[in-house]
């Protein structure tokens, strides 16, 4: 990714005030978005560039002043220049969830806890004013494990009957999603910031916020695909979320169909980081995403996505160890 500062960020600079500032380029992520760190004047913030047409700012900062407006810990916006994907934003520092726990393992029960009331917090909260997550939009997603990963391993599966083994087992959390929660979509330990300390964690990556079900985000916090979550804290966080929420005995089977979900479109998703955007880092992380799966695809809720998988995947496919290890197609 190229990490050069853009020619016409220099006068969006100068006209919020930051035109002498040190900048700093950071490594970016699975977008095409570029971070840069400002410095000067014994301050310091962030300079977002979402370039269009690939990227649009204006969902991150309907998010951004939504999460704001209601209390939740979201970069305040000091400019933005939405024509050419400009924004400018608070700085929350280098400090990372996941990083912070590297650092100091023993405090993992206590940052994690804090991040479930995080989500807690916004869920007690109205929806925002996001898109319904439908269940189009949830096979859209699944259908990504067979657009990339299969052809990847050089298989050609019935898409068909994966779309019907989805509708069987989402059909019925449809209707518990209703009137729904805020979700996030990207709540994990490298898009929580500690700066403000453990109780006052800073959010980030959420310009793809949808209306849906409440076990989405606990689903991206606790089946984390860059970093390895003990199932017995797994169990513990759910434990307490139920506790805290009130959440009905349904509640522990979505989270089981919602992780089968979403680990089958992030293997897809970075089969596709990968092949069309030339990202193979992203093959790492596989191992880890299809143990997860494979781990749901046991609940029996998931019974009719599981019958596919046993028809269609073959034993040493399945095998996590040779998800990293055997031959992709290029």
């Amino acid at each position: 990714m190229d990490l050069t500062l853009p020619a016409s960020a220099e006068p969006f600079l100068a006209a919020a005030g930051w035109g002498s500032a040190a900048i700093e380029p950071l490594p970016g992520d699975a977008s095409s978005r570029r971070y840069f760190r400002l410095r000067g004047a014994g301050k310091s913030a962030m300079l977002m560039h979402a370039p269009p047409p690939a990227e649009d700012p204006e969902p991150f900062l309907r998010a951004a002043r939504w999460l704001d407006a209601n209390g939740l810990r979201a970069p305040h916006i000091f400019a933005e220049d939405i024509a050419n994907g400009f924004v400018l934003l608070q700085d929350f520092g280098e400090v990372r969830m996941r990083e912070y726990l590297d650092a100091w393992p023993q405090d993992e029960g206590d940052v994690y806890r804090h991040a479930i009331d995080a989500l807690l917090e916004l869920h007690r909260l109205p929806p925002g004013p996001f898109t319904q997550y439908s269940l189009a939009e949830y096979q859209r997603e699944a259908k990504l494990f067979v657009d990339w990963f299969c052809p990847a391993r050089g298989l050609y599966v019935d898409g068909k009957s994966w779309t019907e083994a989805w509708e069987k087992v989402l059909g019925p959390l449809l209707a518990r999603q209703r009137p729904g929660v805020t979700v996030l979509r990207d709540y994990h330990a490298e898009n929580i910031m500690l700066d403000g300390g453990l109780d006052k964690q800073g959010l980030l990556d959420f310009q793809d916020a949808l209306v849906g079900h409440a076990a989405y985000d606990l689903v991206s916090l606790l089946q984390d695909a860059r970093r390895d979550v003990d199932p017995a804290l797994e169990s513990a966080m759910l434990d307490y979320y139920i506790a805290q929420s009130g959440s009905d005995t349904n509640f522990i089977d979505d989270y089981a169909r919602l992780g089968a979900q979403r680990n089958a479109k992030i293997v897809g998703i970075f089969v596709r980081l990968w092949k069309r955007d030339g990202k193979p880092r992203y093959l790492d992380y596989i191992p880890r995403v299809w143990a997860l799966l494979e781990r749901d695809l046991a609940h029996p809720a998931l019974a009719p996505v599981a019958r596919w998988f046993d028809e269609h995947i073959p034993a040493e496919i399945r095998d996590s160890s040779s998800t990293l290890g055997g031959r992709f197609e290029t």
